[in-house]
């Protein structure tokens, strides 16, 4: 019976064919039309009257991402109660927003959108009425992104707030935004983001060509764009930059870069990015520039500290003892000697633990996430070390390494650094110093190979441009910044006028 079930041909749903058609003007048919497309929908709402003038009409809309208080007073009532408000132009309607559809596609898409949808007996078009309404979270700082100094504002999960927060930010009408709809049952829209003259053409048109080439069911978060888009997949390297601040959209966009929004999701994709885009900090532009370069001096040498140091202890203490002085060896040795596994053994196991401990502290409620990750880890690496399981010198060089990886302002990128770890660590483990090398050669071969959207990643470095260098390794004062990066060959060049230095007053 059961064999019988499983090999029973399902039929596959037949999808309605006339989706595409044109409005016919005739009431019953449209209204029966949209009733057997939304059959078993028990949110849509069918609301059938007649007007002033004796003309049937339907206006149909989703329960709950509509205003029904907003549809009774100022499009309802007038139909109701005014001559004339059923002509044409419908006139007499106070809605400021409205649009004429002319297929039952468009109605199917305005009606998804939360926007109401008039039909009237007669009449060969809809009308769609900017009444959408939805439940919304307030504007918050990013929790991910958080800053001293600088804006407190972060994106939230509906499309139209995040456009205003960077509408408020760029006056100007060269600020271009081009919606599109992607996915085949969700209708997810996208917007692609750029300033006109700024942006490269070819840029924005390699942009909105893999946009345009995905082709998938749904889109739930801009992660599912970044894979579809982005150049080299199998890269353990994020290529697109993700963002929850509009200030931070805002200043790659003046740079010649563009951002991609995504209804549904507080995180935005800037594009292109390189290597410096995931190390250097919004935060770096806020503070006096002195400061600023002292930190991503710090941040850089920290950034090597969090890919290499549990590989170099690795073969430094497997294969090259004569580096390590006397007295620290005899130390390390000391604290070794009862513990049972390799070093390399070790450092891995560790290395996992607190993994396992950050991941474990992340999905754990707020109230006990944090209080369980670090308690845990100081209850472990203490009973580990007492147990005689791990030494002293693993636990501090799995601290400074983990301390090192929170360095990282992009979790991203940091994420990228702690799966090329492991990998570092077999190879330290079976070659030693030459493993690392050649683990190191090997990233800096494949970095030199990637581009987002054909911009290199190595951009500044290689290639190189003397002049780009004063927002890289160091952050030169604003009036330093007279040039936009080189994203393109054709770009903007110029963002400021030169001759901004401050210059002392003059003693008369």
């Amino acid at each position: 019976m059961l064999r019988k079930l499983f090999h029973k041909k399902i039929d596959k749903p037949v999808e309605n064919k006339d989706i595409k058609g044109k409005i016919t003007g005739i009431y019953s048919e449209d209204l029966q039309f949209f009733q057997n497309t939304y059959k078993d929908c028990f949110d849509i709402v069918f609301h059938c009257f007649e007007t002033i003038e004796q003309r049937k009409a339907v206006i149909i809309y989703i329960q709950g991402l509509s205003d029904p208080e907003e549809l009774n007073e100022n499009v309802i009532k007038p139909l109701l109660t005014t001559e004339g408000a059923s002509g044409e132009r419908f006139s007499m309607i106070p809605v400021s927003q409205m649009k004429t559809l002319k297929t039952y596609e468009e109605c199917i898409q305005s009606i998804s959108a939360g926007l109401p949808v008039l039909i009237m007996d007669g009449d060969e078009s809809a009308l769609s009425l900017g009444l959408a309404k939805s439940e919304k979270r307030n504007i918050e700082e990013p929790v991910g992104e958080s800053v001293i100094r600088g804006p407190r504002e972060g994106f939230t999960e509906v499309l139209a707030v995040n456009t205003s927060l960077l509408r408020r930010k760029i006056h100007s009408p060269k600020l271009k935004m081009l919606q599109m709809s992607i996915g085949k049952y969700s209708q997810t829209s996208v917007v692609l983001v750029y300033i006109e003259d700024l942006a490269a053409t070819q840029l924005i048109e390699e942009a909105k060509q893999r946009l345009e080439g995905i082709d998938i069911d749904g889109i739930l978060e801009s992660s599912y764009i970044e894979e579809f888009i982005e150049d080299t997949p199998r890269s353990p390297f994020p290529q697109l930059l993700s963002t929850e601040r509009p200030d931070t959209v805002v200043a790659n966009l003046l740079e010649g870069r563009i951002a991609i929004l995504v209804d549904g999701t507080p995180f935005s994709i800037i594009a292109p990015a390189t290597l410096f885009s995931f190390i250097q900090s919004s935060e770096d532009y806020y503070q006096r520039y002195i400061i600023s370069t002292m930190i991503r001096w710090i941040r850089y040498p920290f950034f090597l500290v969090s890919l290499l140091l549990p590989s170099f202890y690795v073969a430094l203490t497997t294969f090259h003892q004569e580096m390590i002085p006397t007295d620290l060896i005899i130390s390390m040795a000391s604290a070794r000697e009862f513990v049972p596994f390799p070093t390399f053994i070790e450092a891995f196991l560790m290395e996992i633990t607190f993994e396992a401990l950050r991941e474990a502290g992340l999905r754990l409620p707020k109230q006990i996430g944090s209080a369980v990750s670090i308690v845990g880890a100081l209850v472990i690496g203490e009973s580990a070390v007492q147990a005689g399981i791990v030494s002293p010198a693993m636990v501090i060089v799995v601290s400074i390494t983990g301390i090192a990886s929170f360095m990282i302002p992009r979790y991203a990128f940091g994420f990228s650094l702690r799966i090329l770890r492991f990998p570092m660590m077999i190879l330290a483990g079976t070659l030693g110093i030459l493993g690392i090398m050649l683990g190191i050669c090997g990233i800096v071969i494949h970095l030199c190979k990637l581009r987002s959207f054909g911009v290199p990643y190595l951009s500044t470095l290689a290639p190189a441009h003397a002049d780009q260098f004063k927002d890289s390794l160091v952050r030169a004062p604003f009036w330093k910044f007279n040039t936009r990066p080189r994203l393109t060959g054709k770009y903007n060049q110029y963002r400021q006028s030169s001759n901004q230095k401050p210059k002392p007053p003059t003693n008369e």
